[in-house]
């Protein structure tokens, strides 16, 4: 199976902390992207928004868009108000190629309050999970009609955070909900990324490596942090770098027969963690750990 290696312009600039790498040029992230070996770029919030615009941009670097975060609000607005809504961002990401949609429900969400731990993040009652999911199965049926798969994208801090949140959320929506699998969100959850990939390897739509040093998990959940205050601690960091196991997971995904992005998404301190320097190393540890898997990386 191939797969081709993306990144998130998270480790040059954040989206929810500014202050991170706000100075730091589009042109910037992209050059040193293009530098590291990466076929394609997620959005973040310095990209242009139509899709000539977009499409020139990238172009200039031999870049793909990947995708882009979408944050619904399914527990606050209709399913065709959702649809509504999602309509621009769908066309920019049809319109320049993309084929899956990160696709995350941010009510009530905690992950970009600073103010916030993440033990005080939200949960569902039974009534939510129904509306959740009955939302999601029509807006995914409406997305795939337009060529995006939604891949609904786990998060700490949100409404889907653990395994039993995501094993909830597949087995009661259709196949039209994919599911982005995050191994860093999923094990800072306390899951398993390998035994979701076995469980629902025809739904796995888009792939995020993001590592995690658990010395600093645990000092965050022992004094109670928010998910910003583990960013500035330094708790993710890319593939090879950090304590996660990649290999086992991405076994199974290319035997299962995962055809995609591998994206590395790592939320650092470009004034702690040099942006091109770790790039690199995200490159080449994330190309060797597919390879290893039995994946064909192609550009």
């Amino acid at each position: 199976m191939s797969v081709r290696l993306g990144i998130n312009p998270l480790t040059w600039t954040n989206d929810d902390l500014p202050s991170l790498g706000g100075d730091t040029p589009l042109e910037v992230c992209l050059a040193e992207g293009r530098e590291a070996g990466f076929s394609g770029f997620e959005l973040g919030h310095k990209f242009p928004r139509t899709p000539e615009a977009l499409s020139t941009v990238l172009g200039e670097y031999d870049l793909s868009l990947v995708s882009g975060w979408y944050s619904s609000q399914l527990l606050e607005r209709s399913p065709e108000e959702e649809i509504e809504a999602v309509k621009d961002h769908l066309a920019l990401l049809k319109q320049c190629g993309a084929t899956a949609m990160v696709f995350c429900e941010v009510s009530r969400c905690v992950h970009g309050d600073q103010r916030t731990p993440l033990s005080r993040r939200p949960h569902l009652s039974d009534a939510d999970w129904q509306r959740l999911t009955e939302g999601l199965n029509i807006v995914g049926d409406y997305l795939k009609q337009q060529g995006v798969h939604l891949a609904y994208h786990h998060h700490l801090g949100t409404l889907v955070e653990s395994q039993a949140d995501v094993e909830r959320l597949m087995d009661n929506t259709r196949d039209s909900v994919g599911l982005l699998l995050d191994l860093g969100h999923l094990v800072g959850a306390g899951g398993d990324p390998l035994a979701i990939a076995e469980r629902y390897a025809s739904r796995v739509k888009h792939v995020h490596c993001k590592d995690m040093r658990f010395a600093v998990l645990d000092e965050l959940r022992n004094r109670d942090k928010s998910f910003l205050d583990g960013v500035l601690d330094g708790l993710f960091t890319v593939p090879g770098d950090g304590d996660i196991d990649f290999l086992p997971t991405l076994t199974q995904l290319s035997e299962s027969g995962y055809q995609g992005w591998l994206v590395v998404e790592a939320e650092q301190d470009p004034k702690v963690a040099h942006p091109l320097t770790y790039a690199r190393l995200g490159y080449r540890n994330l190309r060797d750990l597919a390879e290893r898997a039995g994946f064909a990386v192609t550009k």
